[in-house]
């Protein structure tokens, strides 16, 4: 949510439209990741929402982090760990990226075993946990047979 601030607009600060258009997404969006608490905005006398430069490569680290299916609340969680007061270092970049390094590889060795498997898949439903090569190993119920077994 925009900060209610005495602040005057400085060149570098951008308003919500050259935000959204150097971001490459609607105001819209800005708008609900500010309400998630992904990025920040603070108001001028005027109040007229105002964005600080550097929250453009929050933005770009958000949508890089969608695009490869990390969701919202865990990209907040990184970025809450990157400091506001002052310019993000090569360092903080470096040990922010760290925090995801394991969860990108799991994700890489999914995306690489469904794509060799993809001709194997396509049309087949067979839901063989015996021979489908992308089964879920830890389906202790699929023992029972095919189908949900259990209510909730």
């Amino acid at each position: 949510m925009a900060k209610k601030s005495n602040k005057r607009a400085v060149p570098n600060d951008l308003s919500v439209g050259a935000m959204a258009e150097r971001a490459g997404v609607p105001v819209s969006t800005l708008h609900y990741y500010e309400a998630e608490g992904l990025i920040e905005s603070w108001r001028t006398d005027a109040n007229h929402r105002r964005y600080d430069r550097r929250e453009l490569r929050r933005l770009s680290i958000i949508r890089v982090a969608q695009q490869v299916g990390i969701p919202l609340s865990e990209v907040k969680e990184v970025l809450d760990t990157l400091p506001r007061t002052r310019a993000v270092t090569a360092r903080d970049w470096a040990r922010v990226g760290a925090l995801w390094q394991d969860r990108l590889r799991t994700r890489i060795a999914l995306m690489e075993k469904l794509a060799g498997h993809m001709d194997h898949c396509i049309g087949c439903g067979c839901l063989s946990l015996e021979s489908c090569p992308l089964y879920n190993k830890d389906d202790t119920l699929g023992s029972d047979g095919s189908g949900a077994r259990r209510w909730t």
